[in-house]
């Protein structure tokens, strides 16, 4: 395919996302539907619509328009590219631009929520979430995400898991955020189909994430429940630290990959049926479901279908686990919550709510990350009860 030709794929994807679709689902649909189009177009039509997404704003500005046609212009005005050099309407190109189209709109004058591409309602919450770091967070989450795998230190050292990775292409480089990351410099796409992926070397996990995994203080042959375990790449690494896991999701649908994973990975977890994860536990930690917000340039779909309900039904939600948590953990046991959020009501304000209706837990250590830090944005906190409570 030709440059052109990839814009106007990417107009006819991005359309159909405005429609109310998925994006991840109408760029699956489309491949299937265009098989002609080989690996490298199929991922730099990806590319140009999650920048689409991630920018939404201000690409609607500068190009004129909240439409796919509209996105990719303005994407590639924001990149400095000349348009007329695409939009020539020749074979598969998107045709010429219009009299009115050629007028670029001032960026500058636009609302602070427009120049940051963030919802009207969404700004607030993150001003008072953030303060001083606002708008750095918002703007980091405008652009791609890095590539972080996870180490499995239960297999391979990190110097050792970077020379086999090395020796098959992919670039990588220590990150600071934990022991056990690597951020992938270098053929990131290739790490899927890798020796070192499919022997268990490395997980693709992001740094943020193992960095709370770190925080958890875990101990060889300490009982575990990961509570909302997800795809189970918390749980994963939380054996490679030692401690027995048992893996509990309300939706088993979401650890369908997990058996698989910990094979791959040469480890153990106990997989429990939805509401039967049991009790008694050294440690109950929960990563519950959020708004994701600090994922949002890995996700970036995600900032525009969250509503002010959404959130609210996710603040209730979150409340919910913490009490049912709370019940699972032995005698002087403790828990752990974490979300990929950076909104407070979703973080402190759920803790101090818990504390203030269960006064038997105190909150022993927290910590917030921010997309500043490298990672996704994350927050941990860590909640103990005395030895006669629970």
């Amino acid at each position: 395919m030709t440059p052109a030709a990839r814009l106007s794929a990417a107009i006819e994807i991005l359309d159909d996302w405005l429609a109310g679709a998925a994006p991840e689902q109408v760029l699956t649909r489309w491949g299937r539907a265009n098989r002609y189009a080989g690996s490298k177009d199929r991922a730099a039509i990806r590319d140009i619509v999650y920048d689409a997404v991630r920018c939404r704003r201000t690409f609607a500005t500068l190009g004129g328009g909240e439409t796919g046609r509209g996105l990719v212009l303005g994407g590639l005005r924001a990149a400095g590219a000349d348009p007329d050099e695409l939009f020539t309407g020749d074979r598969f190109a998107p045709t010429p631009l219009t009299e009115e189209e050629r007028t670029v709109p001032d960026l500058g004058n636009a609302p602070p929520a427009v120049r940051l591409d963030l919802p009207d309602w969404v700004l607030p919450l993150m001003q008072d979430s953030l303060g001083a770091d606002c708008e750095a967070v918002a703007q980091t989450l405008r652009h791609r995400a890095p590539v972080f795998l996870r180490v499995n230190t239960a297999k391979v050292s990190r110097a050792g898991a970077q020379a086999a990775l090395a020796d098959e292409g992919i670039g990588t480089t220590e990150h600071a955020l934990s022991d056990t990351a690597l951020e992938v410099t270098s053929g990131a796409r290739r790490v899927h189909t890798s020796r070192a992926y499919q022997d268990g070397l490395v997980e693709l996990q992001d740094a943020a994430s193992q960095a709370v995994v770190d925080l958890l203080d875990v101990t060889p042959g300490m009982r575990v429940l990961d509570y909302c375990a997800g795809g189970g790449g918390k749980a994963l690494a939380l054996v490679a630290q030692g401690a027995a896991v048992t893996a509990h999701d309300i939706d088993a649908g979401r650890m369908r990959d997990l058996p698989e994973r910990a094979r791959r990975a040469g480890v153990d977890i106990d997989i429990s049926a939805p509401g039967q994860s049991g009790d008694g536990f050294d440690l109950v930690f929960a990563d519950a479901p959020c708004s994701g917000s600090g994922s949002w340039r890995r996700a970036p779909q995600g900032k525009w279908s969250l509503t002010r309900d959404g959130l609210d039904a996710l603040c209730h939600m979150q409340a919910t686990i913490l009490d049912e948590i709370a019940a699972r953990v032995r005698p002087g046991g403790r828990i752990a919550y974490a979300t990929c959020s950076l909104f407070d009501e979703e973080n402190m304000s759920q803790i101090k709510a818990f504390v203030a209706r269960r006064p038997e837990w105190t909150l022993t250590a927290s910590r917030r990350f921010t997309p500043l830090d490298g990672g996704d944005g994350f927050f941990v906190a860590i909640l103990e009860t005395s030895p006669g409570t629970r």
